[in-house]
């Protein structure tokens, strides 16, 4: 990514503290910012960590803002995430940040948002760009460059292998776009490392998901040597898989998000490495942009249209130095 985006991050950072301390110069103290974050699945760690992230930081200034938090039950309910911004616009709210479970799918509603005056900032996942032009929007992403991280814990892997060995790629859902990163990432990684990619399949997010893919993966490809997996979930499903298949110590596994789930498999060499995003701060980071944005009276137009959140390889001993937490 460019030295400018970081400077743009940077500046958003350093502008959060006293983007708040201006709020009562702005509005009345009965006269709240009112951000809806909304967030996938409900049951993944990572999701969980990013709405603990955003209220700890809207605790600190509870007179100022006035946040609520949304989820689904699944990673890919689209129709979900649509309710409720359809929800959020009768509601009149002043800013959403979405974590959109779909890049082109979610683009319509987040329009209808922007025309009715709501100022809309993706997190996590971007919205697709191509689909941006068509539909004459700029949505701001505010988070990390999945394609670099994949490309850390890939080139890790990669270290820990020798020239000619095969790997399996387990992707997450095909239509998200960090999965397709991820995915390009990996290869890229691979292909430095001389790495011969035996298999790439993907489902959803999920546990099962990673353990049903790596268990056909492994039968299917008896001299595999690794997995990369596009998330920890993912990954935690791999480790299952190759411990059912007699495999371990044989196949190394990637994941990515760090979650707190996975410390133990770091410890003990389950899990080669994964990739921190600093889920929370992230969170914390994209509802400033918005509060900032409101406070500041910009139009949706005028707002950077990416400011890049790091990303973090994490592997054996390092796992508890890099815990995500609030802001």
């Amino acid at each position: 990514m460019t030295s400018l985006a970081r400077r743009r991050l940077l500046a958003a950072c350093a502008l959060s503290v006293c983007a708040f301390a201006r709020v009562r110069d702005v509005r009345a103290a009965s006269d709240k910012a009112t951000v809806a974050l909304v967030m996938k699945s409900l049951n993944d760690p990572f999701v969980v960590s990013m709405i603990e992230g955003a209220r700890n930081y809207q605790r600190h200034y509870a007179s100022q803002l006035d946040l609520s938090t949304h989820g689904t039950l699944a990673d890919n309910d689209v129709a979900g995430q649509i309710h409720i911004v359809e929800t959020l616009i009768d509601a009149k709210t002043n800013a959403i940040v979405i974590a959109p479970a779909d890049s082109k799918a979610l683009l319509p509603v987040a329009a209808k948002a922007i025309a009715s005056g709501i100022i809309v900032i993706a997190i996590d996942n971007p919205f697709d760009e191509a689909a941006q032009d068509v539909a004459d929007l700029a949505i701001p992403f505010v988070g990390p460059d999945s394609r670099r991280g994949a490309k850390l814990v890939g080139a890790y892997l990669g270290s820990k292998l020798k020239a000619g060995d095969e790997v399996g790629i387990i992707e997450g859902p095909a239509t998200d776009r960090n999965s397709q990163q991820r995915t390009l990432g990996f290869r890229e990684a691979m292909n430095a490392a001389g790495m011969r990619i035996a298999d790439t399949d993907g489902g959803d997010w999920t546990v099962a998901s990673g353990k049903s893919i790596a268990l056909q993966m492994l039968y299917a490809h008896p001299d595999m040597r690794g997995l990369l997996c596009a998330n920890d979930n993912i990954a935690m499903g791999a480790i299952d898989a190759i411990r059912i298949a007699g495999k371990r110590g044989r196949v190394l596994v990637t994941g990515y998000n760090n979650i707190e789930a996975v410390q133990p498999m770091l410890d003990d060499g389950r899990l080669l490495a994964t990739v921190e995003q600093f889920g929370a701060r992230q969170a914390v980071f994209g509802v400033d942009v918005a509060v900032k944005a409101l406070l500041e009276k910009r139009r949706q137009r005028d707002l950077s249209p990416y400011m890049e959140t790091p990303v973090q390889l994490v592997t054996k001993g390092q796992a508890k130095g890099f815990r995500f937490g609030g802001a």
